[in-house]
């Protein structure tokens, strides 16, 4: 399952409550958890901190869920 549909369905929320949060069309979102088009790194960082995991979840580059902790640049 793609990992964005797992987290919203996770917080029983549907595309159209994710788009309205990230300011963009439930189409585009749709996309996104299809992979049929990038998340811009804005986007995905919104992402990231609205679900508290970290944006290499989300791209499956790791299987932890929890979130890094915040290095001081991003303080």
């Amino acid at each position: 399952m793609n990992r964005l549909k797992e987290l919203r369905e996770d917080k029983d929320l549907y595309q159209k409550d994710i788009a309205n949060l990230i300011n963009i069309d439930q189409s585009n979102y749709s996309k996104y958890e299809l992979e049929k088009i990038n998340i811009p790194i804005e986007t995905l960082k919104k992402l990231a901190d609205f679900y508290q995991t970290s944006t290499d979840y989300i791209l499956y580059r790791t299987d932890e869920r929890k979130p890094y902790k915040k290095s001081i640049m991003n303080k």
